[in-house]
């Protein structure tokens, strides 16, 4: 088995970082190739993860506040809105007709 540090499609920079630009659906050469290209990818996907709940748990605070401050506007919104909310009942049943039984005029073809 040939090593990676041997192959040439494996590049070291001169800060000691290791890339490589083999592509497993074109130029791997042996079949260990396509294992350790997996644990790579792996490897970037659990350090993004790992990044993204970094930043999660940085938002968590701020996220708390702001559901806090939303829940109180909408506390107080629907304390300041109930007045409307009772007078439109009462519009409601101050109606001069009934509902059910009030049909329209036949003489004006069922138009008002």
């Amino acid at each position: 088995m040939i090593q990676c540090e041997q192959c040439e499609h494996c590049r070291r920079s001169e800060t000691g970082e290791i890339s490589f630009s083999c592509d497993p659906f074109r130029n791997i050469k042996e079949p260990e190739c396509l294992q350790k290209w997996q644990l790579l990818k792996i490897n970037q996907m659990v350090a993004s993860y790992q990044a993204t709940l970094d930043y999660y748990r940085k938002l968590a605070p701020m996220q708390e506040k702001m559901f806090k401050v939303m829940e109180h506007e909408l506390d107080g919104m629907s304390e300041s809105e109930k007045w409307k909310i009772a007078d439109e009942e009462e519009e409601e049943d101050d109606l001069p007709y009934d509902e059910d039984t009030w049909k329209p005029d036949d003489s004006s073809g069922g138009l008002l």
